[in-house]
């Protein structure tokens, strides 16, 4: 069963503080007068943890929820960019300010751009967390044929890198193309296996053809590009789904890398 964190956060803020509250309002001064002179009686156990750990939960759950929030990143469709096993940070007023737990947008900030690496709900089950990159916003058309993608009739230019070698758990990529895409402003790495369909294996295909992307929605695709299972398969992403915009990698651990699990150059690199 998934622990709904953010839900657990605004219970245990909740109760807290309305302990902490309560006992203020009402049993504190009590005590005190029964105390005898004592000027610090002492106070029931729940009170005084819940006056302890009030002050820090919410601290949590108010950077959690507006400022940043860490993920991990459990599978290889981000490759090259990201690796299985890197832990992320998320800005969360990138798009807009939302309520914990609703995801209600209360402040409008900013929207997406094309090449924006974006966390968001999993549109077929919310309580899922995905990572894919921005490749079509609102009113653009996006096709893809022949592992090249297409936004709005233009070819996305890619130049070949060279041939990956992966290590870890991202060693099966290994013999993939390692290309670098020229989407709009953003250069990106991107894997390509030419053997592969265009759509990747066991991927049901909802787009074919071309596609407008209409307003409030995202198109989203893996950097890669035969192992994603991303808006080719399931659709957009619409905007109230949206977490935020990954920025940076602040950890990676990866328990099939050969010796020691953490791979220190990866520590505190920008995510493009």
């Amino acid at each position: 069963m998934n622990l709904d964190f953010p839900l657990f956060l605004v219970i245990a803020t909740f109760l807290t503080g309305f302990i902490w509250l309560i006992d203020a309002l009402f049993f504190a001064r009590k005590r005190k007068q029964r105390a005898s002179g004592d000027e610090n009686p002492k106070e029931p156990l729940l009170v005084e943890y819940s006056r302890s750990f009030f002050p820090v939960i919410l601290a949590v759950l108010v950077l959690r929820s507006f400022v940043v929030e860490p993920f991990r990143i459990p599978s290889g469709s981000m490759m090259p960019t990201l690796l299985v096993g890197d832990f992320i940070l998320v800005n969360k007023f990138s798009y807009g300010i939302r309520l914990p737990v609703l995801n209600k947008k209360v402040i409008d900030v900013d929207e997406p751009k094309r090449g924006d690496v974006v966390v968001f709900k999993y549109p077929q089950n919310p309580r899922v967390d995905y990572i894919k990159r921005v490749v079509g916003v609102p009113g653009d058309t996006i096709s893809y044929s022949n592992k090249t993608l297409y936004i709005n009739g233009e070819a996305q230019p890619q130049r070949h890198v060279e041939i990956y070698t992966g290590v870890g758990s991202g060693a099966r990529e290994t013999g993939a193309l390692k290309n670098i895409e020229q989407l709009g402003d953003v250069e990106h790495e991107i894997l390509i296996n030419p053997r592969a369909p265009d759509f990747g294996y066991g991927c049901q295909v909802l787009m074919r053809g071309t596609f407008t992307v209409p307003e409030g929605h995202y198109f989203a695709m893996g950097d890669n590009r035969d192992n994603s299972n991303d808006s080719r398969c399931w659709g957009l992403v619409p905007e109230h789904l949206l977490v935020g915009k990954a920025f940076a990698i602040w950890m990676n651990w990866d328990s099939n890398m050969p010796g020691f699990p953490v791979t220190w150059n990866r520590i505190g690199n920008g995510i493009n």
